[in-house]
């Protein structure tokens, strides 16, 4: 990895650190290979567009530091801010807001978002992600409770899962050896099954 990464207190947070940076990498690679009219089509199963879910990728970082450190803090989002967090109606607005935007706009604002969620990663010791998490849920989950270093381990797997969601919409993509073997991950399939059941 980088050396310019910064070294995490947990040896299992720096573990996350490390898959999120490599799967950015490869997410980006993808994304950039996309033709404008590929970036455009709309998802089946989903009210975005293609382009939609790097939007996605880039504008909630800053929310997900922001739970990263309430937990460890033994607070909620919802306690901090003292009303619920909508995560639905936060998503489809920023997306919106972003749909007219040039990749190299998205990923301008993206690299920042995520520089600033790795340096907050980087602070959780082993004690903070061992603490129970609040997750408020969302349209397709319920509300519940998890630990923060059990949600932690699939949620670095966020960017190759909705790569999984944009091929819906790429079917000429589907049979790529190397995307295959990129998306072959459990807890891919997973949310993916709970996600979109058939």
């Amino acid at each position: 990895m980088s050396g310019s990464l910064p070294l995490a207190h947990s040896a299992a947070v720096q573990r996350v650190i490390e898959a999120i940076v490599e799967n950015r990498r490869r997410f980006e690679a993808f994304c950039r290979s996309l033709s404008d009219e590929q970036l455009d089509r709309p998802v089946p199963q989903s009210t975005w567009i293609v382009r939609d879910f790097i939007a996605h990728l880039d504008t909630l970082d800053p929310q997900m530091a922001r739970l990263f450190e309430a937990t460890a803090a033994g607070e909620t989002i919802e306690q901090r801010d003292g009303h619920a967090f909508d995560v639905d109606a936060f998503n489809d607005a920023a997306v919106a807001e972003r749909r007219a935007w040039p990749l190299d706009r998205v990923f301008e604002e993206a690299a920042a978002n995520r520089a600033e969620l790795i340096a907050a990663l980087a602070r959780l010791s082993d004690d903070d992600i061992a603490k129970v998490m609040h997750f408020s849920g969302d349209a397709k989950r319920k509300a519940g409770q998890i630990p923060l270093n059990l949600f932690l381990a699939g949620w670095a797997q966020h960017d190759p899962i909705h790569v999984a969601d944009m091929l819906r919409a790429l079917p000429e993509r589907a049979d790529d050896a190397e995307l295959r073997s990129w998306l072959d991950n459990p807890f891919i399939a997973g949310y993916q099954r709970a996600m979109n059941p058939e």
